[in-house]
């Protein structure tokens, strides 16, 4: 009886179900900076905070076209030109640890930590 009541307990502690998401409407835009040289990007595998519903840009100078995947949900894939590019990203719209690599290089650009 015990083990029930214990686990009745800790599903109501994770339900959650009233709360609201938080108002992200005054946070200012996440802006990241990415740069494409050769087979180099920086950042490299860095990780930035984000608010869950924050507006994010990546500024990217890239000295050839390319391509960045965002791995969030749903999916965001995004091509850039040779020189200078701003890409809007959609918001993160859940917390977690999302992955952005760079498709042309194969390599983890950086992660986004949507608290």
């Amino acid at each position: 009886m015990a083990v029930i009541l214990l686990g009745v307990l800790t599903l109501t502690a994770c339900g959650g179900g009233n709360s609201s998401p938080a108002d992200t409407s005054g946070l200012p835009t996440k802006t990241i900076k990415i740069t494409f040289s050769g087979d180099d990007v920086e950042p490299n595998g860095q990780r930035y905070d984000v608010a869950v519903g924050q507006r994010i840009e990546f500024d990217v100078t890239a000295d050839k076209p390319g391509e960045i995947h965002v791995h969030s949900s749903p999916e965001q894939e995004f091509e850039y030109d040779k020189g200078s590019s701003t890409i809007a990203v959609k918001p993160i719209t859940t917390p977690g640890i999302i992955t952005v690599e760079s498709h042309t290089l194969d390599k983890v650009i950086l992660q986004l930590q949507a608290k």
